[in-house]
């Protein structure tokens, strides 16, 4: 069961590329930032290897969807957005990539963290992305045991106090156990995510997916007939 929004003060959302969050997460990130809870994001490539128009430079796309990701937390009321920096399409399972994102861990000390999952969708294969999957890897590794145990990371991470998150949720996480009623901020994800216009070639065609498989969660959930939902898989990790 996941922990009261009331004991949360601090939620850091990691992914692999700039966009993901809001596809996965932006109706529920709008509800807690809503309440007042800060949410900080972590966006481990700049999404360099995006984009639909041949006609953009491709040295271009990196600051391009940096700008979008910004103006897409803005919707949801997030202004803390990082970047680390590693190449899209290439992502690895490294030890510095666990170091990097142990560190952004310590420096936001967030009680839920928010990330991908780290296992291969059999039935859906645009939520296997293999950058996707090395995401959630790391970040689970990130949670336990790496930003908790303070002699981890000497070297990489400095003197920033160890950390430890009470609760991970895996956007899409198979099997959901957890269906966040979205129905209030629907239109404020869908604004979100026509921020990235570089990715989104038909913004109408975007609505009716959205709908489709936001409708689709709310069902599974239990929700009221015309309601809308995110999925996640919620582990206690105290």
């Amino acid at each position: 069961m996941a922990i009261d929004d009331s004991e949360i003060e601090r939620i850091l959302c990691i992914n692999a590329h700039p966009d993901d969050v809001d596809f996965g997460s932006a109706g529920t990130i709008a509800g807690w930032t809503a309440q007042g809870i800060e949410v900080s994001y972590c966006i481990v490539t700049n999404g360099d290897a995006g984009g639909f128009d041949p006609s953009v430079p491709r040295d271009a796309i990196a600051g391009i969807r940096q700008a979008e990701q910004r103006a897409a937390a803005a919707e949801i009321g997030v202004s803390d957005v990082r970047f680390l920096g590693y190449p899209d399409g290439r992502l690895e399972v490294s030890l510095k990539l666990r170091a990097d994102i142990a560190r952004v861990i310590r420096e936001v000390r967030p009680q839920r963290v928010v990330c991908q999952s780290p296992e291969r969708n059999l039935q859906r294969v645009y939520g296997s992305h293999p950058d996707h999957i090395a995401a959630g890897e790391a970040a689970l590794c990130a949670v336990y045991p790496d930003a908790r145990n303070p002699f981890t990371f000497i070297d990489q991470i400095g003197d920033l106090e160890a950390w430890t998150v009470s609760e991970v949720w895996i956007a899409e996480g198979s099997p959901a156990n957890h269906y966040s009623d979205i129905t209030a901020t629907f239109d404020m994800k869908v604004a979100a995510l026509v921020r990235h216009e570089s990715q989104i070639s038909d913004p109408d065609r975007l609505r009716e997916l959205l709908h489709g498989w936001n409708a689709t969660n709310a069902t599974a959930g239990g929700l009221p007939e015309g309601s809308y939902a995110e999925a996640f898989y919620v582990m206690d990790t105290r």
